[in-house]
């Protein structure tokens, strides 16, 4: 929510001059007009007629310039955060907290072209101490941030003959994010619950000794008392509960832009980003540390805790920021995936072997020539379990770029799938849901079939 007084408020009377309306400039011109021609002619009942048609303009403009800082207005929008296609409510109030009521009012916020027309409302008498609520509707097909504002505002008089316009100086910001997809529960290669016996490897694998334990309390399970501990310190002892460990899952997404052709909501790279903010959603939905990793090396939600999110208030924090990092992404200019190579092996700075154990991995790539085929195959190797959807620039009806030698899709299909990798097609036009459960059925044959998972 945004308030504020209008900007402009120290401008001078020569500045409220310009607001006369072509009403305005006519009473004024015939004022001046007919006391010229009283003062030639002797009318004295003329002189009086052309001073009232020329002062009352000058009096008009005289009161706006003198209420128009007691105005105050107000932007409130609802959901500050909407998927694309989804409409945010924007709420406007206008308080005037001046004595005196304030005449015709016109309010007209700006918003970018992409969310609508400029919406415009008319304000009639507002009372001392009143006020006025308006609101309008927002919509894009776009994912973004747009600023909203800032509001303007134009003040009449009675009479129209005077029209001012001032600008608030605060605005707000709509964030459109991708459309995100409910997924299916499916169990992919390697992958284990978000919690769970699973997640608990590490604390099953320590010994009696590494047990750290502390003193019993009322209530405690004897089940759970430490006796070696107890005889040591002379004192009840209990182990304490095991603090279990959510599952880590990376969500890596190919933003170079020449794996990518085409643009629009339709493209095969909104398809990618739509499609990594709904994998993002539904693992953090299942209780997974999750973090979005692109082609740049760059990792969100940061460096803290190897760059995963942790904890459900942490995981909310990470999913907003995820959420407006992936309304905002764009192509990047990078050639390669090596620098996401890097952070899957831990060289990034929070990759699965520095994060402190494998995780699954889901990548959404465009077009690989030989070189990046390979790159992609060794992400497999420290990944308890990868997931692979490849878009290709000829299927989605576009060209791969100049001097960029892409294999088949097959064959890249092929051989990320000899790496270990569960590796799907995307073709235009299928659900995301029906590929994801796809990809569980995939996995799911490929383990009970003795092959390499």
């Amino acid at each position: 929510m945004s308030a504020g007084a209008p900007r402009g408020a120290g401008g001078g009377l020569r500045t409220s001059l310009s607001g006369l309306t072509t009403r305005g400039r006519s009473f004024l011109a015939a004022g001046i007009a007919a006391a010229a021609c009283a003062y030639v002619l002797g009318q004295g009942e003329l002189l009086r007629v052309g001073l009232l048609l020329a002062v009352l303009p000058l009096i008009c403009v005289y009161a706006l310039h003198r209420t128009r800082h007691r105005v105050s207005g107000s932007r409130r929008l609802t959901p500050g955060r909407v998927p694309a296609g989804a409409e945010a409510r924007v709420q406007l109030r206008m308080d005037n907290v001046s004595r005196l009521p304030t005449g015709l009012l016109m309010l007209q916020d700006r918003v970018p072209y992409v969310l609508g027309p400029r919406p415009r409302f008319v304000l009639d008498r507002v009372e001392p101490g009143g006020r006025r609520e308006v609101s309008y509707r927002v919509r894009s097909d776009l994912r973004g941030r747009y600023p909203l504002g800032p509001l303007q505002l134009r003040l009449t008089d009675p009479f129209g003959l005077v029209e001012l316009t001032r600008s608030f100086s605060t605005y707000d910001t709509l964030t459109v994010i991708p459309r995100t997809e409910p997924l299916p529960p499916v169990r992919l290669t390697g992958e284990s619950s978000g919690y769970g016996d699973g997640s608990r490897r590490s604390l099953a694998l320590a010994g009696d000794d590494d047990v750290i334990p502390r003193t019993y309390r009322r209530g405690d399970d004897l089940r759970r008392v430490h006796w070696r501990s107890t005889a040591r310190y002379g004192e009840l002892m209990v182990r304490r509960e095991e603090q279990p460990q959510r599952s880590r899952a990376t969500v890596l997404l190919d933003t170079r832009q020449v794996a990518f052709d085409g643009a629009g909501p339709d493209s095969a790279f909104e398809w990618a980003v739509s499609g990594a903010a709904s994998t993002l959603v539904h693992l953090l939905e299942q209780g997974f540390s999750v973090r979005l990793l692109t082609d740049t090396g760059d990792s969100v939600p940061g460096e803290g805790g190897g760059g995963f999110s942790s904890g459900r208030h942490e995981s909310a924090e990470a999913a907003g920021l995820m959420m407006d990092t992936l309304a905002v992404v764009g192509h990047s200019d990078g050639a390669g995936l090596s620098r996401a190579y890097d952070a899957v092996r831990g060289g990034g700075g929070g990759g699965f072997g520095a994060a402190g154990g494998d995780g699954l991995l889901i990548a959404f790539f465009g077009d690989l020539d030989d070189v990046q085929t390979e790159l992609a195959a060794k992400m497999r190797q420290r990944a308890s379990g990868a997931v692979a959807f490849v878009l290709d620039c000829a299927t989605w009806g576009g060209q791969p770029a100049p001097g960029q030698a892409v294999p088949p899709l097959e064959d890249r299909l092929r051989r990320l799938r000899d790496a270990g990798w569960t590796a799907l097609a995307a073709p235009p036009g299928v659900a995301f849901a029906e590929l994801w459960r796809h990809a569980g059925t995939t996995a799911f044959t490929t383990e009970t079939s003795g092959g390499r998972a």
